[in-house]
């Protein structure tokens, strides 16, 4: 074992001041924590100590404190996670831990030795370890205690189903690309052997062995590999329209029957070749168009499995018990070990921890968050051990939400998709009309090659790369986005983005960090601090306004009652029979705005209240991104003018606007778009919902208002700024990949036409400038998944 000055012989991690130290492997050694120093304890005791000889990353740290794993044992998890198979069952977990593939060698050996385990296997690609084990020798857990005392904390593998099924789908699709390319290569073997008799001198029989050779290599090929496209065209001929698959299979299954007829009658041609060389190309060409939608759809199995299967409740005598996930409520308080995700939303008590939201927001670095502040199921606990009171659980937590939109997003059909998909239509008529002109030309001046000009024309015109080549690039450019944390909500939404000229923003929530202070309290009448303080925090307790934020520190605040938030102004609400008002000065006591937050009651008791707020730390560079790439900013903000010019002089925003009420918003991006501006709105809050929805494309951050997130087209899952000029970067590429496919699907129809009209391309080399046609436009949209950072 090799240890390092300063880090943990075990886990490579900075040694503590006063690390553990153990005598082992014929000398002491230095470890982080006890839970490293047991580990290798045990790794050298079992006789296993090759594996700090083979790893080539670090162990991850192990807890000292061992999860509970009772409700692993649990009859009916096991009911629907774990299959019987010979002498036991089995079930597949998935771990964070594994580094390289020692660790799945030591996983592997380390299980083997545990009682009543029948096999393991880990995978250290996949993070994911196959248990069988026998239930009458040993409870799973046990084995599971072992893999967590290594530092290999076990989840359970939520998503099974449907990545076993992706797995299964990617596996027959391999088959059939693999037996669809032996075949081709195959056929043109025996096809060379009968293009190069240009004299006609092969003796009859040879030939018509070749013939039938080729005969049942192509068979299962066409109705096998080929099988989808057969189904793809019945489904769209049922549905009364004209689509790639029904070209693809009606080419196929004409050159295959044309061939067998040509066989069994002794003609001079077959085209068995081609009929197998179309199918294997295109079989790629989907593939690759799989591959570019996966990249898409991994951001919902990824957030689908954030979902741990179990949680550590606390118990009302202090107690700890392990629960289903689904068992958890409103109130419930949760332990959550460092490594483990977070089963709910909830907020964090007693003291700050870290927790990696990447998932859910694209934040690559961890986030503290300080006791009161939401943590949020799905992240994971980084550092140290939180303790979290729920708040949401099941369908109501932003997993959940985001798992949706996501889903939502993928379903969505845009209207240039919809609008390829028809031309591709259109086209498939107007090929099958050509055809015929083209069969009945070439019967009348060359009837022998006749057939073959139109089962070339038809295969080299197939129009796969026309409908490739939106769908190809708004999967790529969507899951580029879901990397970045930016959903879209509405289908068109990307288009519309790319030709923004004009970006809106709201100030507080997202210019600013929304985090508001109380600076100081003053123009006292009737009132005294604290009574002010209260009655304040009371008409607040409720608002997601940020300036609500202020008061939420306020001990005893009274009930308020008949509450109203009235958009732009304030708040207005009943405390023991009298009425108070909080907001602007105009609103709370009729007098002239300054900028300040107002008390006012009935009576003439009044208050004001100097609240602050600081420009983001990521608001300056995002802006200055966004004008290096040609876009004019505005600030529109409901604050008073003081507030609103200090945080434009910050950001160097030209154009601001204070005081402005969601129908003033609204009729500032009215009138830009009057003067032909294409506008993008950015905001947070309940007063941005009527902009967000006038404005031409608008995107929501994330933690504001869920009106405001019905209302937008993109919501920004992540908290930085910056991704709201790498959005608009990557619908602009996008919007440039999809011209640039159109454009070559275009014109590789318009030059292949006349050449195989002309009879200057044979069958199978046609089908290779299709295949190569699609490739090329699937290839390119998938640089868009090559998404810059935000």
């Amino acid at each position: 074992m090799d240890a390092g000055a300063g880090v943990c012989s075990h886990c490579g991690e900075p040694l503590p001041p006063t690390p553990v130290r153990a005598d082992l492997d014929g000398g002491t050694l230095d470890f982080c924590c006890d839970g490293c120093a047991a580990a290798a304890r045990w790794i050298l005791d079992a006789h296993l100590e090759d594996y700090y000889r083979l790893r080539d990353q670090p162990a991850g740290r192990v807890d000292a404190d061992a999860p509970m794993l009772a409700a692993w044992d649990r009859e009916e998890l096991l009911a629907g996670h774990a299959h019987p198979v010979e002498g036991g069952r089995e079930i597949t977990v998935l771990t964070d831990g594994m580094r390289c593939a020692a660790c799945a060698w030591l996983i592997d050996r380390a299980l083997m030795r545990e009682e009543g385990v029948i096999d393991s296997t880990a995978n250290a690609i996949t993070g994911r370890i196959r248990i069988a084990w026998d239930p009458e020798v040993t409870p799973l857990s046990k084995p599971l205690a072992r893999l967590a005392a290594l530092g290999y904390r076990p989840y359970l593998a939520t998503g099974e189903e449907r990545e076993a099924a992706r797995r299964r789908e990617r596996n027959r699709d391999l088959i059939r690309i693999g037996l669809a390319g032996i075949a081709a290569m195959q056929a043109m073997m025996f096809a060379e052997a009968l293009y190069l008799d240009t004299r006609s001198q092969m003796p009859v029989p040879t030939r018509d062995f070749f013939r039938w050779i080729t005969f049942m290599v192509s068979t299962p090929v066409v109705f096998w590999a080929g099988w989808p496209f057969i189904v793809g065209a019945w489904n769209e001929l049922r549905g009364h329209r004209l689509g790639m698959d029904t070209l693809v299979a009606g080419s196929t299954l004409l050159a295959w029957t044309a061939s067998t007829i040509e066989t069994l009658r002794g003609g001079p041609h077959v085209w068995f070749d081609a009929a197998v060389m179309f199918v294997f190309l295109l079989l790629v060409a989907r593939q690759l168009e799989q591959r570019a939608r996966g990249i898409a759809s991994a951001q919902v199995d990824a957030l689908a499995r954030a979902r741990p299967a179990f949680a550590t409740r606390e118990q009302p005598g202090g107690g700890r018990e392990s629960v289903p996930v689904d068992a958890l409520a409103v109130g419930d308080i949760l332990r959550v070990a460092v490594g483990e995700p977070v089963p709910a939303d909830g907020v964090l008590l007693d003291a700050p921890a870290c927790f990696e939201e990447s998932l859910l927001t694209g934040e690559a670095r961890p986030v503290m968050r300080q006791p009161g502040e939401t943590a949020y199921a799905g992240t994971a606990c980084r550092e140290h051990a939180a303790r979290i009171r729920v708040t949401r659980v099941g369908s109501g937590t932003r997993l959940a939400e985001l798992v949706r939109l996501v889903e939502t997003a993928q379903a969505h059909r845009p209207a240039l998709a919809r609008g390829s998909e028809r031309i591709a239509t259109w086209f498939v008529a107007g090929l099958a009309l050509s055809a015929i002109a083209v069969y009945a030309w070439w019967r009348l001046h060359d009837p022998s090659r006749a057939f073959e000009v139109v089962l070339a024309l038809l295969v080299i015109s197939c129009p796969c790369a026309l409908s490739l080549a939106v769908p190809a690039a708004l999967a790529a450019a969507h899951g580029a986005l879901a990397k970045i944390g930016v959903l879209a909500v509405r289908p068109d939404a990307l288009d519309r983005l790319a030709f923004a000229s004009d970006v809106v923003f709201d100030k507080t929530g997202t210019l600013s960090d929304g985090k508001s202070q109380l600076q100081s309290i003053a123009q006292l009448h009737g009132l005294d601090e604290s009574e002010a303080l209260r009655i304040a925090a009371a008409l607040e307790r409720d608002s997601n306004h940020p300036l609500a934020a202020a008061f939420r520190d306020v001990a005893n605040a009274p009930t308020a009652s008949a509450v109203r938030a009235i958009a732009g102004q304030g708040v207005e609400g009943e405390i023991e029979g009298r009425c108070w008002r909080i907001g602007s000065a105009p609103f709370a006591t009729g007098g002239e705005d300054d900028g300040a937050v107002w008390l006012g009651g009935g009576t003439g008791q009044s208050a004001r209240f100097a609240i602050g707020e600081r420009a983001r730390d990521d608001a300056a560079p995002a802006l200055r991104r966004l004008h290096d790439q040609g876009l004019d900013l505005h600030l529109a903000s409901g604050d008073a003018e003081p507030a609103v010019a200090r945080i434009a002089q910050t950001l160097g925003l030209e154009q601001a606007h204070a005081r402005q009420s969601p129908e003033d918003k609204l009729a500032l991006v009215r009138q830009l778009q009057g003067d032909g501006k294409c506008v993008a709105m950015v905001g947070d809050g309940l007063n941005d919902a009527p902009v967000l929805a006038g404005a031409d494309v608008s995107l929501a951050i994330g933690d504001g208002a869920a009106l405001a997130q019905r209302s937008a087209d993109f919501v920004l899952s992540s908290p930085s700024l910056h991704a709201v000029p790498t959005a608009i970067e990557i619908a602009r590429r996008t919007r440039r990949v999809i011209r640039e496919n159109l454009g070559w699907a275009i014109g590789y129809n318009l030059l292949a036409l006349p050449l195989a009209a002309a009879g200057m391309v044979t069958p199978w080399l046609a089908a290779l400038g299709m295949a190569l046609s699609s490739l090329l436009v699937t290839a390119n949209a998938l640089r868009l998944t090559r998404a810059p950072s935000p």
